[in-house]
């Protein structure tokens, strides 16, 4: 993949401001809604916190890069390097399906006692990582490294970190969106049924 840097960063934002709409939605509703779960899912509470916990590992490491990097001779285009293309295309919601996978235990928030300040704390981040990516504009996407949360063996390039980080809070705020539409069809299922029994 090939694309110029501040198109891939309009893209990112884009994605975010939705990612951010969405989740704002979810600040009106009831504590017990946003913590409820089915089966082993992760409530929409649980998705965001899993986002909140990749939060603190990611904003840290690309502001690092955007802080060491020196702005001589940057490229323009971004080009996507074939492990770090492999490991954000993994990530990307695609027709509405996500490939399924294990959360690292440290990541893992399931049954975690959470509260209305898991939102306020993924908004703030938000924030961040707006601010980080109008920064990366002006950084060579390309050459410049960043690690990644899997493993400190590899080193992606910092336009498929970007990529990587921002597909995978979009697939997580998708994630939290089903589980709250799931749970409004199983209360009206119910109360179809009840009204049928009355």
């Amino acid at each position: 993949m090939q694309i110029e840097n501040n198109q891939l960063i309009d893209d990112l934002l884009r994605r975010m401001e939705s990612c951010k709409r969405t989740v704002k939605e979810f600040e009106i509703l009831p504590i017990n809604q946003l913590q409820f779960k089915d089966g082993e899912r992760w409530s929409a509470l649980e998705c965001l916190e899993h986002l909140n916990l990749y939060g603190d590992f990611y904003l840290v490491e690309i502001e690092k890069r955007i802080i060491t990097n020196p702005r001589k001779n940057i490229s323009t285009k971004f080009k996507s390097g074939i492990l770090g293309n492999y490991f954000a295309t993994l990530m990307e919601v695609k027709d509405g399906k996500i490939t399924k996978m294990k959360s690292p235990k440290d990541k893992n928030p399931s049954n975690s006692p959470l509260s209305i300040t898991t939102i306020s704390r993924f908004l703030k981040q938000q924030e961040r990582l707006v601010s980080l990516l109008n920064q990366c504009r002006s950084i060579d996407l390309t050459k410049t490294r960043a690690a990644i949360s899997l493993t400190n063996l590899i080193k992606l390039r910092l336009g498929d970190t970007l990529r990587f980080y921002c597909y995978h809070i979009e697939r997580h705020v998708f994630q939290a969106k089903r589980a709250l539409e799931e749970q409004g069809q199983m209360i009206k299922a119910l109360d179809h049924r009840q009204v049928g029994h009355g």
